[in-house]
């Protein structure tokens, strides 16, 4: 049995007041290829699921599109009633068919996304909620405004944002308090530092979708081919250390439908990158962009 638990990462506090060891858990992939109906092993999904507070993952993220709803309702199956456990979830995204997504922010509709996602997930107020995507077709204050009342009526207790700008943030802001922002981000996609720098001077959780990627960074004779020998890591983990150690409000949310992967992916939890060799994973990262 492995060791490794997710307490290695540390902790972070979202909101100011939850608890979390800073690398989660996001259960996108517990779905159908496309993100699109229930899992091909459900059996192992479960497992998986069920392993998470074992290995000291205490935050877990989901979304109602995932499935659509299959997620939510998988995460309640196993892990009902939440001892010690955070669950994010997200709404604002409508599902089409495998891989299709468009945003829906009517201030209704956001509405009973919340409360379906409570009685999915069998929780009396969601730890923290985020808008997926804020709908350009809707006035973004009517959708930031129906957080702020979601959150007065203690549906929620914490809210995000994601796919966000730092001006997106700051609008957001004047109307609810941010807890926590989730854009995509890794080694090799860098596209939101700013969001990251300005999560980080305003104590804001920074969720990065997507951590694992290393790209072709990790080709024989690279500076990160010689770290992942010296640490005995596979590449996707030690990608995972890099993020880690980027910031202290970074939460990443690795996902996975298998239990083998679950343990590796918390492996990472444990690798303690120098700073040496994190500023050569970074330049090697940004010649190659």
């Amino acid at each position: 049995m492995p060791t490794s638990t997710a307490a290695a990462s540390g902790s972070f506090k979202i909101g100011g007041d939850l608890i979390v060891n800073r690398l989660g858990y996001g259960a996108m992939r517990i779905t159908g290829p496309g993100i699109w109906g229930e899992p091909k092993d459900r059996g192992e999904a479960l497992r998986t699921l069920r392993r998470l507070p074992e290995l000291g993952v205490n935050f877990i993220d989901t979304a109602d599109s995932y499935g659509p709803f299959v997620s939510e309702d998988l995460i309640a199956e196993a892990l009902a009633p939440y001892d010690g456990l955070v669950v994010a979830t997200k709404a604002g995204l409508t599902r089409q068919g495998p891989n299709a997504w468009l945003p829906l922010g009517r201030p209704e509709y956001l509405q009973q996304c919340v409360l379906m996602s409570l009685r999915r997930l069998k929780r009396e107020q969601i730890d923290l909620w985020q808008l997926h995507r804020i709908d350009p077709k809707v006035p973004r204050d009517e959708q930031f405004d129906v957080i702020a009342q979601m959150l007065d009526k203690k549906l929620i207790r914490h809210a995000g944002l994601s796919q966000v700008t730092v001006e997106e943030i700051e609008a957001a802001r004047k109307v609810f308090p941010v807890a926590t922002v989730q854009n995509r981000y890794n080694l090799v996609d860098r596209s939101s530092e700013d969001v990251l720098d300005y999560c980080q001077a305003e104590g804001i959780g920074f969720i990065p979708w997507f951590p694992l990627a290393a790209g072709e960074l990790a080709r024989p004779g690279t500076a990160f081919d010689a770290i992942v020998r010296k640490t005995g890591a596979t590449p996707s983990q030690v990608a995972l250390a890099w993020v880690l150690k980027r910031s202290p409000v970074i939460l990443p949310i690795p996902g996975t439908s298998q239990v083998a992967h679950l343990e590796d992916n918390v492996r990472a939890a444990e690798i303690a990158l120098s700073d040496e060799d994190f500023q050569a994973l970074d330049d090697q990262a940004r010649r190659a962009a």
